[in-house]
């Protein structure tokens, strides 16, 4: 047993180790738009084309499903739904942003494939009512690449990196929320608790009660002046193991603005629920709060729901999903040597093997 297991890993990595040279014959255009310089290099991407494209080369046995449809609920620039609308070509794209302009952006990379693609301005949350709108009860595939894309990362006017001294804004759509008004209207105690729980700050107290005294003097505007307030107040000790003193704060602030746990945490059963039998789903997370909260939905879902001991489960309260990865799927090295921002990246997949919708 342990010798085909071992067998069956080798087979994976082989496979794997093909996919990325197949790939790299069109890393160029799934990089560079309109001969711009290089924004954004799509994340283990031999790994989510090689998990995804089995499901969206399969023909469906669902008769509510419209054959290889694909979304991308998080559709950013466009670089792994250009990998797999290449390497699956009768695969269809429904790609989700609630970026703008990084829909704009996207469009014009899919352009070769503009009959196959249907671009959808959203949150990812509100995955069923797209769904739903389009006619796609079910769906063969399902991508989420979370967190912040490169193209708002780079961009200094929207505040998410704290190198640069930038508006306040941290939005990743339209939504009226900016961290400016996080830093400049919530409580001391709100701020903590944000700190704390989505930035995993230890001086969470500290930092909250330094921003509601700096903040009556004079309202935060730009980061600049946050980024020096940290510095001031995060012992210089903490720097040497807890990197950057702004990091948490700053990832803490963007996901409150941008709600971005609650989203996850309503998307998930959702996307569960719009697989097809056979359909897969993959999810590339890059902090350990959205990492935690893939693992255990998932999880949940590819176990039953069967009272202990009983010795016949039936079939509505047998597992949904299978899971595919043992554990999260990391970065190699290369890539990580390539691609410096990949090094945190967490990738987890399931499969569909029971035709039960989610419960949520």
């Amino acid at each position: 047993m342990a010798t085909q297991r071992t067998s069956q890993r080798a087979k994976r990595a082989i496979k794997l180790s093909a996919m990325r040279e197949q790939l790299r014959k069109y890393e160029g255009s799934r990089c560079r738009m309109s001969g711009q310089a290089e924004l954004h290099v799509p994340v283990m991407l031999a790994e989510v084309v090689a998990l995804l494209a089995p499901a969206l080369e399969a023909p469906s046995t669902d008769p509510s499903a419209e054959d290889c449809v694909l979304v991308d609920c998080t559709l950013g620039l466009g670089g792994h739904a250009h990998a797999l609308l290449s390497a699956c070509p009768q695969a269809r794209l429904i790609g989700l942003d609630r970026d703008p302009q990084a829909l704009a952006l996207a469009r014009e990379r899919l352009a070769e494939f503009a009959d196959r693609i249907t671009l959808v301005e959203a949150v990812y949350d509100e995955l069923p009512t797209v769904l739903a709108r389009l006619g796609n009860p079910k769906v063969q595939g399902i991508l989420l690449d979370l967190g912040v894309s490169s193209l708002q990362i780079d961009d200094r006017e929207r505040g998410f990196a704290y190198a640069h001294d930038a508006p306040l804004d941290m939005r990743m759509g339209r939504q009226e929320l900016t961290a400016a008004h996080v830093l400049n209207t919530y409580s001391r105690a709100e701020l903590s608790r944000i700190l704390r729980t989505y930035g995993e700050e230890r001086y969470a107290d500290r930092i909250a009660r330094r921003i509601v005294a700096d903040r009556e003097r004079e309202p935060f505007v730009t980061s600049g002046r946050l980024v020096q307030l940290l510095y001031d107040t995060v012992p210089a000790a903490s720097r040497k193991t807890g990197g950057h003193p702004a990091k948490r704060t700053f990832q803490a602030l963007r996901i409150e603005v941008n709600a971005e746990l609650e989203s996850l945490e309503s998307v998930l059963p959702n996307a569960i629920a719009a697989l097809a039998l056979r359909g897969r789903i993959v999810v590339l997370a890059y902090h350990s709060l959205e990492d935690r909260l893939v693992k255990q939905i998932l999880g949940l879902a590819a176990h039953d729901r069967a009272p202990r001991g009983l010795p016949i489960v039936p079939p509505d309260l047998r597992p949904e999903l299978r899971l595919l990865t043992r554990g999260a799927m990391r970065p190699s090295p290369d890539e990580i040597a390539r691609n410096p921002r990949a090094a945190s990246a967490r990738l987890r997949a399931a499969v569909r093997i029971s035709e039960m919708a989610a419960a949520g």
